[in-house]
């Protein structure tokens, strides 16, 4: 069995500034739901982009959500984990969505995506399972900003 290690914030954000899928976490009228999505960190936030409409849109803002990357090696029993949790807040400033819009991976689902929401890097933990491998090598994109 493998040793469970808590990451340092500093290897959470490095991890969480080189990925490019992760999920977020809502609370709804109807119960939990966990979507997967498209984000990028800018500053001290992660920030997705969604529609208005969507289950985000409508209960996203201003309501504390939970963001999640992961990554697991079922074979080798490893993996590691980082979480981002904080009060979503509506991306409004013009100059800021223009910088987002070039920054942000495109969406994987088709579809025009107006809103953005900031998710601020007020708790971030992160954990992994197993000791002696590189995080970031096993990132299946590494983007660098």
């Amino acid at each position: 069995m493998g040793e469970l290690m808590e990451l340092s914030r500093s290897e959470c954000e490095t991890l969480l500034r080189r990925g490019v899928i992760g999920r977020v976490a809502i609370a709804t009228p109807t119960g939990p739901h966990v979507m997967p999505l498209n984000y990028s960190v800018s500053g001290s936030s992660v920030v997705v982009c969604t529609t208005p409409y969507s289950m985000l849109g409508t209960y996203g803002r201003d309501s504390m959500l939970a963001f999640e990357i992961d990554h697991f090696e079922h074979p080798r029993q490893r993996g590691w984990s980082v979480v981002v949790r904080g009060r979503a807040e509506a991306v409004e400033d013009q100059d800021e969505l223009r910088t987002l819009v070039r920054v942000l991976p495109r969406p994987w689902a088709a579809g025009r995506r107006s809103l953005y929401l900031r998710i601020p890097l007020t708790e971030v933990t992160g954990r992994r399972l197993g000791d002696g491998w590189d995080l970031e090598e096993t990132l299946p994109v590494r983007r660098v900003l």
